[in-house]
């Protein structure tokens, strides 16, 4: 019984409204998409010219938190993979598939597969570009350890979190949902990039260059609702063109309503169409008129007909 209610509550009307009016670059985001591009390339700047944010990240990485505080290893090493690519993208990517789902439209799916898709190119990009080595296998102290071959330099494990999880703050509903979800995201963004300086993964450095290319990926995702419109358009019609191909129907012209079961006539109607298009196959010489009112009917000619056969015999006979 339980179940049935269960499964009557799931079948309601989606829970967002599909004319729903989605994020848009408003001039408050704008402006923080600026400062958050400011930051990122003083981030970079600084670490190409071997500032003091390169002499923390050597201090930190000398300090080596992990030996300082070992009884949070075993944990931490668990609590990381929030940050994982694809253990995160499995865990979101079912959430939102179950919520569009429940709202009837691709919209959760494709904003997911729009961010993650930029989220590769653009920190990939830069990690190969930079080159840079992480703590592990840093060879002069006290250098930016740029263009050695390494991949390490923004975080990804960072970037990933902020972006994975701020998903669903930006996909958030209602305004209570917002919040809830921004602050849970920011905890796991800031989590886990703290727990890759903790480790000795990353430098400091990288995780604050994390930080700021997955905000940077959120922020700009409302210019790609267009073409994430777009593509749901697409992908639905693409969808219904395979489903009409699979059933043997001819597409529904314009303006015209296929009945509700499926476009399948029932037997009635279909039984009705074989005797119309009977009807208006026969020969119009097969039609017998009515006889007039007048006229004898068909047993009287018959009887008179039989009575002057018999006067003709008796008479010849």
């Amino acid at each position: 019984m339980r179940t049935d209610r269960i499964l009557a509550r799931l079948e309601q009307e989606p829970e967002r409204p599909s004319n729903l009016a989605t994020p848009r670059m408003s001039r408050t985001r704008k402006v923080l998409l600026g400062c958050m591009l400011l930051l990122y390339g003083a981030i970079v700047y600084a670490v190409l010219k071997g500032t003091d944010l390169v002499r923390l990240d050597w201090q930190v990485m000398l300090f080596r938190p992990y030996r300082q505080w070992p009884e949070l290893h075993a944990l931490l090493d668990y609590f990381v993979v929030l940050g994982q690519r694809g253990p995160t993208a499995v865990l979101v990517m079912a959430w939102l598939g179950w919520r569009s789902w429940r709202q009837r439209t691709l919209r959760p799916l494709l904003v997911l597969a729009s961010s993650l898709l930029l989220l590769n190119v653009t920190v990939g990009a830069v990690k190969i570009g930079l080159g840079r080595l992480g703590p592990h296998y840093a060879t002069t102290v006290g250098s930016t350890e740029l263009f050695a071959g390494g991949d390490i330099f923004p975080s990804g494990h960072t970037a990933n979190a902020v972006v994975t999880w701020g998903i669903l703050a930006y996909l958030a509903t209602t305004p209570r949902a917002r919040r809830v979800l921004s602050v849970t995201a920011a905890v796991a963004a800031l989590g886990v990039g703290a727990t890759t300086v903790y480790l000795g993964t990353h430098w400091l450095s990288d995780v604050l260059l994390g930080w700021a290319a997955g905000l940077l990926i959120l922020l700009a995702l409302p210019w790609c609702e267009p073409a994430i419109a777009r593509a749901e358009v697409f992908l639905l019609s693409l969808r219904a063109r395979f489903r009409t191909a699979g059933s043997g129907l001819a597409p529904t012209p314009a303006g015209t309503r296929r009945p509700l079961g499926g476009g399948v006539p029932t037997q009635d109607a279909a039984g009705a169409l074989a005797q119309r298009k009977e009807a208006e196959a026969e020969p119009e010489g097969e039609t017998v008129p009515a006889a007039p009112p007048h006229r004898q009917g068909p047993h009287q000619g018959h009887q008179e007909r039989a009575l002057r056969a018999a006067r003709l015999d008796a008479g010849g006979g």
